[in-house]
Parts: structure tokens; sequence; C-alpha cells
């Protein structure tokens, strides 16, 4: 029986992030994790191998748009296998990083499967075929989730894809259909469609990424509309067959008819489903919802006063939620017993063509909350650093306090809003007022100036956008 002060069960964003810290901290680490490095589904199947191949896709997009700038390409050829091995070279380079972090830091790393057998012991069923138990003090539960399986589309085909199956990029079909609207489906859509896919996608709700105010999505709508064969919203798939020609779906249209499709290969995006099963939580208090996810507190603390659980496995589904909840979990087990999980801005970033990035109150919230709230807009059309990149699709907006001007949210669609709501996330934390917006002095011609643009705007001051001044 080994024993460890803390135990961090799960090598993701935020569990190998909790270990990092608590070790730092000078307390004993064991992090246990089924891979070879830390990483987990973020690094080995989700986050860089999809924006390794967003990168792709941006390029060949970019370099049939540049026909009309005046610079012409010969159509581009595809060499998969080479595409393949680079996105793969990436999160090597990436995952081995990580693993000398865990040399440098003298962490105690088990490749392995960990259950509970009771609240402070843990089994190992480690791969290299041996077993061993593992004591602790205090353990951190970031165990992630995995793609939701809907009941018709439980059947086994090669042609149905999750998340993981598409980043393998084994081929490309000459038709996908994309089921679910959300953010892994219009990015994953978009980078088969750059590379040759004829691409549609079905999403039960009224729009897409349905979190997002429709303002912000409605350029990466037209966007879609104009390369993917089909948009199919407040439509569901009611049935699925498998036959020679592809996968054949019943589709029950909004006017509640029923219409047949065949498709080469379908890509099943409709959400995750928290990995709380099977990891012995029988054996402790730890309690769960209805929907799987692990309950704690606002120190990430469950019913097990001595184990936190973080990222994905309370509902937390954004990586750097993860690492931030980790981090402060490290700090707590250290001591720092004050600290509680309150972020004022959580940013959620869709890395598409364009891109959407939002953080804070969204208007949608508001109307749900009955706020009251000012939204200003500045319209990427008015911003030259746009037109000259011709992305003048993108817009700016603040949602600003009638009473004080304070930011409580921000919204940005365009190239590299996952870049600039950085600046948005600081200002609704640091409850920074639209005059401070206004006031800070952005360098031209970028498109950070339509932060301070649309600050502008809520004033009426604004000198490439003519609005009526406020007083």
């Amino acid at each position: 029986m080994k024993k460890t002060q803390v135990a961090v069960i799960g090598g993701g964003p935020g569990g190998y992030v909790a270990a990092f810290k608590a070790a730092d901290l000078g307390l004993d680490v064991t992090l246990i994790d089924e891979e070879a490095h830390p990483g987990g589904v973020c690094l080995y199947r989700g986050c860089i191998p999809s924006k390794a191949l967003l990168h792709i896709a941006k390029l060949l997009n970019e370099a049939r748009a540049a026909e009309k700038w005046g610079v012409k390409f010969a159509a581009p050829e595809l060499d998969l296998d080479r595409l393949r091995a680079w996105k793969d070279e990436v999160v090597a380079k990436m995952t081995g990083g990580l693993g000398q972090l865990v040399k440098a830091r003298k962490l105690n790393h088990i490749q392995g499967r960990a259950r509970f057998v009771a609240a402070n012991t843990l089994d190992i069923d480690q791969a290299d075929g041996d077993k061993s138990q593992l004591q602790f003090d205090y353990a951190i539960l970031a165990t992630g989730s995995r793609p939701a399986v809907p009941g018709v589309f439980r059947i086994e085909s090669e042609r149905i894809v999750d998340s993981t199956g598409a980043l393998a990029l084994t081929d490309v079909p000459g038709s996908l259909l994309v089921v679910g609207g959300g953010i892994i489906g219009m990015e994953l859509g978009q980078v088969y469609a750059a590379l040759g896919s004829r691409v549609s996608v079905v999403e039960m709700l009224p729009g897409l990424i349905p979190p997002a105010d429709r303002d912000l999505v409605k350029p990466l709508h037209n966007k879609v509309a104009e390369r993917f064969d089909e948009i199919m919203l407040n439509t569901q798939v009611t049935n699925l067959q498998e036959g020679a020609d592809g996968l054949t779906v019943e589709l029950k249209t909004p006017a509640g008819s029923t219409e047949s499709k065949t498709y080469d290969k379908i890509l099943l995006s409709v959400g995750r489903v928290p990995n709380s099963e099977d990891i012995g939580l029988e054996h402790t208090a730890i309690a769960v919802d209805e929907r799987n996810y692990v309950q704690v507190d606002g120190q990430m603390r469950t019913a097990e006063s001595s184990i936190f659980a973080i990222g994905d496995l309370v509902g937390a589904a954004l990586a750097h939620t993860a690492s931030h909840q980790g981090a402060l979990v490290a700090e707590i087990i250290a001591g720092h017993d004050k600290l509680v999980f309150e972020p004022n801005a959580i940013p959620n970033v869709v890395y598409t063509d364009p891109e959407i990035a939002w953080c804070g109150l969204t208007e949608e919230e508001a109307k749900k909350e009955g706020r009251a709230i000012k939204v200003a807009r500045f319209p990427w059309a008015a911003s030259g650093r746009a037109t000259t990149q011709d992305t003048n699709d993108g817009v700016t907006k603040l949602l600003i306090d009638p009473d004080t001007d304070r930011i409580l949210g921000v919204g940005i669609t365009g190239s590299g809003a996952g870049e600039l709501i950085a600046e948005g996330v600081l200002a609704v934390e640091m409850a920074a007022l639209a005059t401070d917006l206004q006031h800070s002095i952005h360098p031209h011609p970028t498109l950070s100036e339509t932060v301070m643009e649309a600050a502008e705007v809520h004033y009426g001051l604004s000198p490439h956008l003519y609005s009526p001044k406020r007083s």
C-alpha cells in the first residue's frame, strides 16, 4: 500500500494543472492517467488537433478567396497521410513537453486507471498489467467526459464517427452529415468542407451555436451557408440505416414531415457526458445529479470533504475553466482555505471562420433574467483593419449596465475573436466601465480597436460610426 498527500485522477487540462500546482506548492502528488503523458482529451483528441486542422482549413479557404484580391493559386493537392502526420506531430510535441514537466517536478506519474475502493483508497490497474493500491489524504477527480451517443446512432458502423474519429482523418468522405450544430460540429464541419467534403448539418434547435447570441452567430451562419450543402434547423434524425451506398437517415422537418437522405459518413456531435461511472463513487459519499455530473460546492469540494472534482466531470466543459479550477483546488489543499471558484467572466470561443467569442453576461441571459442592459455594437464594416483583411462581416459588442456604465459582457465575431476576447474578460472581471475602454488607447489599425470603438458607440462618440450622442 503506497501513500500520497494528493492523488489526481485524470491528466487533462484540469488534472495536470492541479497536479503541477500542488507540486509547486510543496505537496507530495501522484497523478494517475491512462495516457503515457498528461494532456487528456483536449490535447490528444480535442482542442489541439482540431486547431491544427482548422489552421489548414483557413489556409485552404484563404487561398481560394485570394483570386478576388488578384492572386490566383493552382488547385491544392492534399497529401492526407502527411496532413495527418503533421497533426499527430503537433500532439506529440505538446504531450512530450508535458511529460518533461512531470519529470522536472518529480511527480509520481502512474499510467493506469484508478477506482475508489474506500473514501481514502484507490485501486489502480496499471498499463503494464500490474495492480496497486494508493492511500491519499486528498484526491482531485478530473476524469473528463466522452461524446454522447443518442439511441438512434447506437449501431456498429465505421461510417459513424464522433469528434475523436473525425480528428483521426482516415479519409475525406464525399458527403458528410454533421449531427449537431454546436461548437464541435461547426469546427469540424468547416474542416471537412475545406478538405473537399459536401457537408450538411442538422440541428434540432432553431439556430447554430445555441449558447451564443444570435447576432454573433449570424456571420458564421452566412459563411457556412455558402460552404455547406445544407443547414437543417429545427430538424431531428429519427431513424438510421446503413446500406451499400452509405447511411440513410430519416429527418423530421419543422413542418412535421419526414424526409430520407443518404450520406457517406455521419459526424456525431451532440454534446458530451461525464466520465463518472466505473470509478468507484459508490464507495464514497460523493453525489451525482440526474445527468451523472458530480456535485460540488464553491470550492469544488464533493460531499466527501477530502475529495474534490473539476472540469467536465462537474459540467465545466472548457479546458481553461478546468485548469483554473485545478489550480484553485491545489491552493485550497495547500492551506488557502478561503478561496472560492467565482469568476465573473469565463470566455467561450468557437474557432470557426469567422471565430465567435463571448464572456460575461449575454443578451439572451439578460432577457431571461429580465435584466436591464445597454448594448453597444461596432460593426467591422467600419474597421480599417477588417477591411484590409476582407473580414467586414464581424461585430464587436458590449453589454453595459445602464445605471453604472459597468461592462457586464462582451461578444465578438470575426477574425481572431478568440484572442480579442481576453480584453473583454479583463474588463468584466475588473468591473471596468465603458469609459475605461473608451479612454484606453488602442493601436491603429487593429481589430482590437473595435473594443474601444464599441465603447465610443455607447456614448455616441465613435469617429467611424455615426450614432446619437448620450448625455
